[in-house]
């Protein structure tokens, strides 16, 4: 996956390993919706978000755990919002796949239970990007989802991934001043 998305954005793939400390799931203070198996609750739950046009996440959930509706089940879920499968066929189908297995962190404050392996200092990339997500939401008063999204799909994001240039070298503020001169263009 990684390999693919670097080729479409012409850069070097980049992939970041982290450590789950799965005491989170039992934190009070973190909201966690875990699925076991494809089931109603599970497609109620894909309908919810598929059906989302707001800027903000259908749910209020830190972290969701269960299976992946990957292409296949992805193909069949669009059947069923166009009604061209009904619900118990859709989940009668499921029992014949064998699901595999996410876990999506939804907040930042789920990011927090994330450690990851083999850090390296200042100059490494994912440091660069915590500093320039939590200065947009600073500068900005954004909301955290809204900060990441800015600057992932950004053109500086993109830059810092391609460590051919060096810029993963350079303090986080030379990002994100390129990323301020990115908005200002677009906005």
């Amino acid at each position: 996956m990684s390999e693919r998305i670097a080729q479409w954005h012409k850069t070097t793939p980049v992939i970041t390993e982290f450590d789950f400390d799965e005491i989170a799931y039992y934190d009070n203070d973190l909201r966690v919706l875990q699925f076991e198996a494809y089931n109603e609750a599970w497609l109620d739950f894909v309908v919810l978000n598929r059906k989302n046009n707001l800027p903000k996440q259908a749910h209020d959930y830190d972290i969701v755990e269960g299976p992946v509706a990957d292409d296949a089940v992805t193909i069949r879920i669009d059947d069923y919002l166009q009604g061209k499968v009904s619900k118990a066929d859709f989940l009668e189908e499921l029992v014949f796949k064998r699901p595999t297995h996410q876990i999506c962190f939804c907040t930042f404050q789920s990011l927090l239970t994330l450690t990851r392996t083999n850090y390296r200092a200042e100059n490494d990339i994912f440091h660069i990007d915590d500093l320039v997500v939590q200065q947009l939401v600073l500068d900005f008063e954004l909301p955290e989802v809204e900060a990441s999204d800015l600057y992932f799909y950004s053109a500086a994001y993109h830059r810092l991934t391609d460590e051919s240039n060096g810029l993963h070298q350079k303090p986080w503020t030379e990002v994100y001043k390129l990323l301020l001169r990115e908005l200002k263009l677009k906005g």
